[in-house]
């Protein structure tokens, strides 16, 4: 059931044309990035040889288009997101959604894997940057995996928060705006950390993942995302099951 409820959301996403043009607005926006560093590499690896242990291209062209993939996608999932509950409740579905034998656990795994898709799809689409350079040259292949990795990880986590925020409001729109605003703050709380002391770092999930941009699969910052992840699908589970419950 969990399958065929993300089938369907995957299908409602590509029928209409805002797949599409993420899609290829992501793309062309990291393509861009990518062959800016690429440029810049190219330039500069006169001097870089004269260096005892150079940067190589990963980290000079790759780990950059990363990291800008993770804003990217911080805000791009506001507007993917704000109609997975949002809309069911505003079409008035979600009552007939949940009267149908299945669970309100599947609902809420279903749509958030949906999603899941295809923002694997984006980061399929970003893994082949790096891929083309293996012709010419030697990559760090553990670098990528890492990046890889956690942007993963950090797609996830953005993914279970505007889906719980989409579950607490009728209009796509407000979902939309409040989760764009807690992203945003997460993005401020990575920003000033330095200066409020060291407890906020540990909730910033773009602090996190700067640990798997560097090329460090930290154990506590897999957790952390994982914890992460769980804790927002069980709110909305449990506020789906208190709308079941209130009629």
């Amino acid at each position: 059931m969990i399958l065929t409820i993300a089938a369907k959301e995957i299908k409602v996403l590509f029928v209409s044309p805002l797949a599409w043009v993420f899609l290829a607005a992501i793309q062309l926006i990291l393509t861009w990035v990518f062959l800016g560093r690429l440029d810049a590499f190219i330039e500069l690896q006169s001097q870089l040889m004269l260096i005892a242990n150079p940067p190589g291209a990963t980290e000079v062209i790759i780990v950059p288009v990363y990291a800008v993939a993770s804003i990217v996608l911080l805000m791009a999932t506001p507007l993917l997101t704000m109609r997975l509950m949002a809309e069911e409740w505003r079409n008035h579905t979600m009552p007939l959604l949940m009267a149908a034998p299945v669970t309100v656990t599947a609902i809420v795994l279903g749509k958030f894997a949906g999603l899941m898709i295809f923002f694997l799809i984006i980061i399929f689409l970003v893994g082949l940057l790096p891929f083309s350079l293996f012709l010419g040259g030697t990559m760090d292949l553990g670098l990528i995996l890492s990046n890889t990795m956690g942007l993963l990880l950090l797609a996830a986590s953005f993914v279970s928060l505007g889906l719980y925020v989409s579950s607490l409001t009728t209009h796509p729109a407000i979902a939309a705006a409040g989760t764009l605003g807690l992203l945003m703050m997460l993005w401020i709380i990575d920003i000033v950390s330095t200066d409020l002391g060291n407890l906020l770092p540990n909730l910033s999930l773009l602090k996190h993942y700067e640990q798997f941009n560097r090329g460090m699969i930290d154990s506590f910052s897999v957790i952390f995302f994982m914890l992460f992840i769980i804790s927002f699908l069980v709110l909305t589970i449990r506020r789906l099951d208190g709308s079941r419950l209130h009629g």
